[in-house]
């Protein structure tokens, strides 16, 4: 959820492409959970 309350569509990288997280298996939604993101400067 957003600040304002609506909600967020998240977009990601899976297979080379960025796709929506909302429209993946379960198993990659799992996946997602345990990545870990880096800022870069």
């Amino acid at each position: 959820m957003s600040k304002c309350g609506e909600k967020c569509e998240i977009y990601s990288r899976v297979c080379g492409y960025f796709r929506p997280v909302s429209n993946w298996n379960k198993g990659k939604k799992e996946e997602f959970k345990e990545r870990r993101h880096f800022k870069v400067e």
